[in-house]
C-alpha cells in the first residue's frame, strides 16, 4: 500500500485540529490527571541516572562498615536507597499516566468512531459518487489507528522528552558549565546530522515503498481479471511487467540500503568521535579537581549520565514531531468527514411513519449529475403515477431510467422542476419519512452479512418471526429457506454470496414486503436471472406490487403487459407513453422498436 504523503501543518489544518478538543473536553480532568503523573514520572526518570552517575563517581569508601544509612546522599548505601523508592514510584507513576491516558484515548475514539461513522452514512450520495468506498474506510481507519497511538503515547512522550531534556539540561549546567558548553557545541550537531540524513534515508524509503505498490498493483489487477488474462493467453506479458516493477524495486533498495549503511558508519563514528572527545575534556577537568575550577568523578559521572538522557531525548524528538503532524493531518482528515455535507435525516431512532397514498408527479423536472454538469440526464421530464398504479420506464441505456428511480428516493437535488408525492412537493417531507414509505429492490441485490432472518427483518427491525415467514412465503422464498439445514438462520456470506441470484433477490422482495411501503421502485430486478428464477422472482415481485404504486425499470419488455403505463425515454425525454396494448399497436412506435431489437 502506498504510504500516504505527510501534510503539512497549515493555520488551517491547526484549526481543524482543534475542532478535534470538542471530543477531547469531556475527558480534560482525566487528560489532565495523566500530566500529572506524566510529569512525575519524567521528574523521577531524570534522578535514577543522577543518582547512578553519583555512584559511579562515589569513592568505594562511602560504603563504610556496611550499615544503611537510608537516604543519605553521601553513604553508597543511601543512595541506593533513594533509587530503590524512586523505581517503585516511577513505575506506579507510569501505570497511573498510561492507564488515564487510555482512558481518555479510548473515549475520545469511541466518540469519533460513532461520529465518522454517523456523517459517512448520513452524507448524500454525491459524497460516495466521488469517494471510493474502499478508500474511505482505509483512511477513517488508518487516521483513526494513528490518532489512538498519538493520544496514547505520542504527545505524552513529546512533552515526556522535553520535561527530560530542560531538567537535564539545568543539572548538566548546574554540574559543570564548562563541559555543558562543549556538550551543547557538539550533542546539537550530531543530533542535526541525524534528523537530516534520517529524512534522506525516508525519502528512500518512500520510494521503495511506491515502487511495491506498484507491483503489488499489477498483482492485485492480474489476479482480479485472471480469466481474462488467461484467456487472451498473457501469462508471459504479466509475469514480464510484474518482473520490471520488482526489478524497479530491487534497484530502490539497494540504494537505501548503501545510504543506511552510510548513515550508520557516519553516525558511529560522529557519535563516538563526540562521546570520546566529552568523556576527555571531562577527565581533563577532573584532572583539575574542583578546587581549580575543575570538576569531581562523581560530578563528571552525573554529567555523563545526564549527556546520554539529553542525547536520546534530542533524537526521539524529531520522530515524535513527525508522528504529531501526522496525527493534525489524519484530524484534518476527520474533521472533514464529520464536517461535510449532511442529509437531513434521523439518525437516533425509528422514523414515524406517514401513510403516502403513493401519488407521484414528475413535472418539467431537469438533472444531471454533479459529477457530470454538462450532461443534461432528463430534459424537462413530466409524469403521474396514480397510487397503485404500475408504471414502467423503458429505453435504451443512458436514457435516464435509473435516474428516475434515484430522483423518487430523493438521492439527488433536481436542476430544475418539482417533484410531487401525494400532490405535495417532496421538500415539504422529513427526508427520512418519505423515504420510510418506499422499498427499492435493485438488479443486483447485496446482502448483509449476517442470517437470511436478519436480511429480511432489515425492512423492518422490529418485526416478529411470524411476519418475516410470512413475508418469505409471499416471495417464494420460504421453500428454499426451509430446505437449508439451518432454515432462516443460514448466514448469506459476504455480500450474500453464498446465495444464488434469484435466492437473493427473494430474500430482497421478501424485505421489501415486511416494509410494507406505499411506493415500490423495481430497477431492472430479473434482468440477470435464469428463466426458471425469473419465473419465481417475477411471481413474488406480482405479489409486492399489489396495492402499492410500482415503478417499473425494465429490460425484458415481455414482463410489462400488466403496466398501467409505459413510458418510452431517450435522452432524457418521454418519446412515447401508454398501456402495452396501445404501444404494441403502434407498429412503427419506439417500443415495437426496442421489442424487435430484443427479440432479435
Amino acid at each position: 500500500m502506498k504510504e500516504k504523503k505527510r501534510k503539512k501543518v497549515s493555520a488551517e489544518s491547526l484549526k481543524k485540529a482543534k475542532n478535534f478538543l470538542f471530543f477531547l473536553r469531556p475527558y480534560s480532568l482525566t487528560y489532565g490527571i495523566g500530566f500529572i503523573f506524566l510529569i512525575g514520572s519524567s521528574s523521577v526518570s531524570i534522578a535514577i541516572p543522577y543518582l547512578l552517575g553519583k555512584i559511579l563517581g562515589m569513592d568505594p569508601q562511602a560504603a563504610g562498615d556496611g550499615t544503611w544509612n537510608w537516604f543519605d546522599p553521601e553513604s553508597l548505601y543511601g543512595v541506593l536507597s533513594m533509587i530503590g523508592l524512586a523505581l517503585p514510584i516511577q513505575a506506579l507513576f507510569s501505570f497511573f499516566r498510561i492507564y488515564c491516558f487510555s482512558i481518555v484515548t479510548q473515549n475520545t475514539l469511541r466518540d469519533l468512531r460513532v461520529k465518522a461513522y454517523s456523517a459517512l452514512v448520513g452524507a448524500p450520495i454525491t459524497f460516495f459518487d466521488q469517494n471510493k468506498v474502499g478508500e474511505l474506510t482505509s483512511r477513517v481507519g488508518t487516521d483513526l489507528t494513528l490518532l489512538q497511538e498519538t493520544l496514547t503515547t505520542t504527545i505524552a512522550e513529546f512533552i515526556r522528552q522535553f520535561i527530560i531534556i530542560g531538567i537535564a539540561l539545568t543539572l548538566v549546567i548546574y554540574t559543570s558549565p564548562a563541559l555543558a558548553l562543549t556538550m551543547l557545541l557538539v550533542i546539537p550537531f550530531v543530533a542535526l546530522s541525524a534528523v537530516f540524513f534520517g529524512k534522506f534515508i525516508r525519502k528512500l524509503s518512500k520510494q521503495t515503498q511506491d515502487e511495491a505498490a506498484k507491483s503489488n498493483g499489477i498483482l492485485e489487477e492480474s489476479l482480479a481479471s485472471i480469466k481474462s488474462l488467461k484467456s487472451f493467453t498473457n501469462e508471459w506479458y504479466e509475469i514480464a511487467r510484474y518482473g520490471k516493477a520488482t526489478e524497479a524495486i530491487r534497484k530502490v533498495a539497494l540504494k537505501t540500503a548503501i545510504w543506511r549503511g552510510v548513515f550508520v558508519a557516519f553516525i558511529l563514528i560522529v557519535m563516538f568521535g563526540s562521546v570520546v572527545f566529552i568523556i576527555w575534556r571531562g577527565i581533563e577537568l577532573v584532572k583539575l579537581g574542583p578546587e581549580n575550577g575543575g570538576i569531581s568523578s562523581e560530578s563528571f559521572f552525573q554529567f555523563i549520565m545526564m549527556t546520554v538522557m539529553i542525547g536520546a531525548s534530542i533524537g526521539a524528538v524529531p520522530d515524535l514531531l513527525t508522528k504529531i503532524q501526522n496525527a493534525i493531518g489524519s484530524t484534518e482528515n476527520l474533521m472533514d468527514l464529520i464536517n461535510g455535507d449532511q442529509e437531513k435525516i434521523n439518525k437516533t431512532s425509528a422514523v414515524t411513519a406517514i401513510q403516502l397514498k403513493g401519488d407521484i408527479t414528475f413535472e418539467k423536472v431537469s438533472f444531471s449529475y454533479p459529477s457530470r454538469p454538462e450532461v443534461k440526464v432528463l430534459d424537462e421530464l413530466s409524469f403521474e403515477a396514480k397510487a397503485g398504479e404500475q408504471i414502467a420506464i423503458v429505453g435504451s441505456s443512458g436514457g435516464g431510467k435509473s435516474t428516475i428511480a434515484n430522483l423518487i428516493l430523493q438521492f439527488y437535488k433536481i436542476d430544475g422542476g418539482n417533484i410531487y408525492f401525494d400532490g405535495k412537493p417532496a421538500s415539504n417531507y422529513d427526508l427520512s419519512a418519505l423515504r420510510a414509505e418506499m422499498a427499492y429492490v435493485p438488479q443486483e441485490i447485496i446482502l448483509l452479512g449476517g442470517t437470511i432472518e436478519e436480511n429480511i427483518r432489515y425492512g423492518k427491525p422490529d418485526a416478529t418471526f411470524e411476519e418475516i415467514k410470512a413475508a418469505a412465503r409471499k416471495a417464494n422464498a420460504l421453500q428454499f429457506i426451509d430446505e437449508f439445514p439451518d432454515g432462516f438462520e443460514t448466514l448469506v456470506g459476504d455480500r450474500g454470496i453464498q446465495l444464488s441470484g434469484g435466492q437473493r433477490q427473494r430474500v430482497a422482495i421478501a424485505r421489501a414486503i415486511l416494509k410494507n411501503p406505499s411506493i415500490l421502485i423495481l430497477d431492472e430486478a430479473t434482468s440477470a436471472l435464469d428463466s426458471s428464477s425469473e419465473t419465481l422472482v417475477q411471481e413474488a415481485i406480482n405479489e409486492l406490487m399489489k396495492g402499492r404504486t410500482s415503478i417499473v425499470i425494465a429490460h425484458r419488455l415481455s414482463t410489462l403487459k400488466n403496466a398501467d403505463q409505459i413510458i418510452v425515454l431517450d435522452n432524457g425525454k418521454i418519446i412515447e407513453s401508454g398501456s402495452h396494448e396501445e404501444l404494441v399497436g403502434k407498429p412503427e412506435g419506439a417500443f415495437n422498436k426496442l421489442k424487435q431489437l430484443q427479440e432479435h
